[in-house]
């Protein structure tokens, strides 16, 4: 009876311990996925941000400025290309702030990634070593499980060889 009861115990206390390491491990695969699609978006954002960036400093040239104003008539046509000018170097400058902090976002979450990527691999390995001491946590429960059931198994042992002295 109590052999059966520690039996019991024991494989309740492995399969919770793998139960465990398997929600860790799509815990971390769901987290790699995540990352994957912010990076996906933060690229996104970013080729268009570079785009607009390539079209300010088209529009920038000193000939596309000229060419932007040339159905406005005005006596002070320098005053308006200097303002055109200003405008549109103040807008790409607000792009290329953009950018960098979009670029410094990147760098981060390609960070991230690589580490989420890591854990999910050394836990993805966990399942397969179902009885390793893969955490300081998971140990102790193993040798807990593991010291009970020798020592169910030493008590049933010594019960059974009183009872068969016994009936002698």
């Amino acid at each position: 009876m109590r052999l059966k009861s520690g039996l019991a115990l024991f494989l309740l206390l492995v399969f919770s311990t793998a139960a465990y390491a398997q929600e860790s491990q799509e815990s971390a695969a769901e987290s790699v996925d995540k990352l994957k699609m912010q990076l996906l978006e933060v690229q996104g954002q970013e080729e268009a941000l570079r785009a607009r960036l390539q079209d300010l400093n088209e529009a920038l040239k000193p000939e596309n400025i000229e060419r932007s104003l040339a159905g406005i008539g005005s006596t002070r046509p320098e005053e308006l290309r200097e303002s055109r000018r200003r405008q549109l170097t103040s807008e790409r400058d607000g792009v290329q702030a953009q950018l960098n902090t979009l670029e410094t976002g990147k760098q981060r979450l390609e960070t991230s990634l690589r580490n989420a990527e890591v854990l999910a691999y050394q836990q993805s390995a966990r399942p397969t070593q179902m009885l390793s001491a893969s955490s300081q946590r998971s140990y102790q429960l193993l040798m807990l499980g593991g010291g009970g059931l020798a020592a169910l198994a030493l008590g049933g042992g010594a019960l059974f060889y009183r009872r068969r002295m016994n009936h002698r």
